[in-house]
């Protein structure tokens, strides 16, 4: 299995409902993904305009399919526009 944390730290705090939108829309579908185990998207409560993605994936393949996946090529840089992310990648 695969574990991406994925932080994300959005540039204006104007931006913050397009960025959740995004986020929401980037989760939903991204569940229905072949392979996935879990996504999520969570707001820090200590530092506004900061968040976390949580994804597991059941193997690299499927990771890929994922990140080739239309709702990944659109919403993804939608969310690079609106901040910065960093991510960090787990095998187990």
């Amino acid at each position: 299995m695969l574990r991406l944390n994925v932080f994300f730290t959005l540039a204006d705090q104007a931006n913050k409902e397009a960025a959740e939108k995004a986020g929401k829309e980037l989760v939903a579908a991204s569940l229905n993904d072949n392979g996935c185990i879990g996504y999520d998207m969570l707001a820090s409560t200590t530092r506004p305009g900061e968040y976390m993605i949580i994804e597991t994936w059941q193997d690299a393949p499927s990771l890929e399919a994922h990140m080739n996946a239309p709702h990944f090529t659109t919403l993804v840089p939608r969310l690079q526009e609106l901040g910065e992310m960093r991510i960090e990648q787990f095998e187990f």
